[in-house]
């Protein structure tokens, strides 16, 4: 099940943020750079800040309501963060997601969506019909490391119907 941020998830998402980072990033990167990645986690207190500002946290929760994997949508269209914890890796909860997020973004008017999906999240996001951009190189603590901008481009409705329409 898929269902928006509450209040009291974010002890939860910051679990799954670490575990993610420390338990399945070492299959893609290596141990100085999961350590810098995981230097970076977000405090419990700023999942609040986030769903006070209005960024669209959505969470997919396992069978007994516990939350599992999580995308933090920002209103310009910015993906931020997908994040699945590591014993429920496989299971179609970051697709989920990312196909939630395309749904809701279309809803509001957005014309496409945009990421930086790390080695690990870019098929997942390839699936839900990103594109990658350009692979990005970078530095995080001293630290090298990479990962991929990628965007999702929405046809107009009108567009496709009338492209339809005229063949």
């Amino acid at each position: 099940m898929i269902r928006t941020f509450r209040p009291g998830d974010q002890h939860a998402l910051r679990n799954i943020h670490l575990s993610s980072i420390t338990r399945v990033g070492p299959l893609a990167y290596s141990p100085a750079q999961v350590a810098a990645w995981a230097g970076r986690i977000r405090d419990t207190e700023e999942w609040l800040e986030w769903h006070r500002f209005g960024d669209r946290i959505t969470v997919s929760v396992a069978s007994d309501g516990q939350p599992v994997a999580f995308a933090l949508l920002e209103a310009d269209g910015h993906l931020d963060m997908l994040y699945c914890h590591p014993d429920h890796l496989r299971q179609g909860h970051a697709l989920r997601l990312v196909e939630e997020a395309s749904a809701f973004a279309r809803s509001v008017g957005l014309s496409m969506l945009y990421t930086e999906a790390s080695e690990l999240a870019r098929p997942v996001f390839e699936a839900g019909g990103y594109k990658v951009e350009h692979r990005q190189d970078f530095l995080l603590d001293g630290v090298p490391i990479h990962n991929y901008a990628m965007s999702k481009v929405f046809t107009p409705a009108a567009t496709s119907q009338l492209a339809v329409a005229v063949k």
